[in-house]
C-alpha cells in the first residue's frame, strides 16, 4: 500500500515465458496485487505464473470484491443501477478465466484470456478485475520487463498523494532518450505524440506510446474500459477517453529501457497508419461529445466553421489549378479573392479554435 491506498499492477503478457519471472520477482513490496493477464499465450507464460501463485507464501492485504447488493431503498436507485451495470459489463469483455481460488487473499492474480485480444484488450481485462475489487491505484507494467520497477513508486505517488487521475511515464524528456531509443521508434513516437496532442486535447503530453501508467479508481470508473482500443493504439485512445471525462493528467520522467531480453511485437510501419486513423476519428468524437453534448464550448463552432470553409474552398482550389495548369485560361480576380478569403477565414477559425482548446485543457494538466 501507499498512503493507505491499495495498489495493483496490471501485467499484460503474450508469449513472455522468458521475461515474466523478472517482472514478478522485481515487483516492489508496496504492490498489493500483481494482475497478470495472459493474452492466450502459446508458450509457458501461464504455467510459470501459476507456479509463482502456488509457491507464494507471503502475507498480503485482503481485498474484497465490491460486487455486492446495494440497499434496496428508493434513495439508492442510482447506486443500484450502477451496481447492476458493474456486474453486467463483464459480458463486454473477451471470455476469460480467473485461475485463483481465493483472489481476495492472493498477491498474484492470473487471468487467462480464451483468445488473443491484443495488449489493449489484455489491459482492459486487468482493469476490470481491479475495478471489481475497488483498487485505489492501478498501474500497468508490460510483461516483457521493459519497465524499471524502481520507477513504479514515482508513477503511483501522484495518484495516491495528489489525487491525479492519470499518470504516465515520459521517456522522451529523459536526457538519454535520443541515444537509447531506436531512431525509427523515436521518430514514430514523436509523430504519434503530435497527432495525439490534437486528438486528445492534452496538448502538453509527449511520449504517448509509453505503457507505463497509473490510473485512479475514480478515473477508471469514468470511462468505458470495455471499449478501449484493443491493439497498440490503446494509450492514445485512453488519453482521448480520459479527456472527454475531464480527468487530470501528469507526466513523470522515466528511463528508456531496451535490450534486456525483450522482443518487440510491434511493426512501426503497420502501427502508425492505423493509430493515425484512430486519432482522426477520436478528435471528432472528443469535439462532439465533450464540447457539444457534455459541456458546450464556442471552440466547437470555430472548429466546425473552419472545416466547412476548407471544404468549400476545395472545389475553388481545383478550379484554379485546372485553369492554370491544364486549360491555360487565366482565373478571374473574383475567383482568386474568394479562394483567398475562404482559406484565410478558415485558417483563422482553426487557429482560434486550437488556442481555445489549449486554454480550456490547461486545467487538466498538472
Amino acid at each position: 500500500m501507499l498512503n493507505n491506498k491499495t495498489i495493483a499492477v496490471v501485467v499484460p503478457a503474450f508469449n513472455e515465458e522468458k521475461q515474466i519471472s523478472r517482472v514478478i520477482e522485481t515487483m516492489p513490496e508496496f504492490v498489493d496485487r500483481i494482475v497478470v493477464v495472459n493474452d492466450s499465450s502459446k508458450d509457458k507464460t501461464a504455467e510459470i505464473v501459476e507456479r509463482y501463485i502456488k509457491n507464494e507464501n507471503r502475507e498480503t492485504v485482503e481485498i474484497k470484491s465490491i460486487l455486492k447488493e446495494v440497499l434496496d431503498d428508493e434513495y439508492n436507485k442510482a447506486e443500484q443501477i450502477l451496481q447492476k451495470k458493474l456486474k453486467d459489463e463483464i459480458v463486454d469483455f473477451t471470455p476469460s478465466k480467473i485461475i485463483n481460488q481465493t483472489p481476495e487473499k492472493e498477491r498474484i492474480i492470473l487471468i487467462n484470456q480464451q483468445k488473443n485480444t491484443g495488449v489493449g484488450g489484455a489491459i482492459s481485462r486487468g482493469y476490470k478485475w481491479c475495478k471489481d475489487y475497488g483498487i485505489d491505484c492501478i498501474a500497468v507494467m508490460a510483461g516483457d520487463g521493459q519497465m524499471d520497477p524502481t520507477e513504479l513508486k514515482s508513477i503511483c505517488k501522484p495518484v495516491v498523494e495528489e489525487d491525479i487521475d492519470y499518470v504516465k511515464g515520459n521517456r522522451l524528456i529523459h536526457r538519454s532518450a535520443w541515444f537509447v531509443i531506436p531512431k525509427i521508434r523515436y521518430l514514430g513516437n514523436s509523430i504519434l505524440s503530435i497527432l495525439t496532442k490534437v486528438a486528445s486535447g492534452y496538448w502538453h503530453v509527449s511520449d504517448t506510446q509509453t505503457g507505463y501508467t497509473a490510473i485512479s479508481n475514480k478515473a477508471l470508473n469514468s470511462i468505458n474500459i470495455a471499449k478501449i482500443y484493443k491493439s497498440y493504439g490503446m494509450p492514445n485512445d485512453m488519453l482521448v477517453r480520459l479527456n472527454i471525462a475531464f480527468c487530470t493528467i501528469k507526466e513523470v520522467e522515466i528511463k528508456p529501457v531496451y535490450d534486456i531480453g525483450e522482443k518487440s511485437k510491434m511493426n512501426i510501419f503497420w502501427v502508425i497508419p492505423r493509430i493515425s486513423w484512430l486519432l482522426f476519428f477520436s478528435f471528432f468524437k472528443r469535439l462532439w461529445v465533450k464540447y457539444l453534448f457534455r459541456d458546450f464550448h464556442p471552440l466547437f463552432l470555430l472548429y466546425n466553421f473552419a472545416f466547412v470553409l476548407f471544404i468549400l474552398d476545395i472545389p475553388l482550389a481545383i478550379n484554379l489549378i485546372e485553369k492554370a495548369l491544364v486549360t491555360g485560361i487565366k482565373s478571374s480576380n473574383q475567383d482568386v479573392l474568394v479562394f483567398i478569403f475562404l482559406f484565410i477565414s478558415g485558417f483563422q477559425s482553426l487557429l482560434f479554435a486550437m488556442w481555445m482548446d489549449i486554454q480550456d485543457n490547461e486545467r487538466l494538466y498538472k
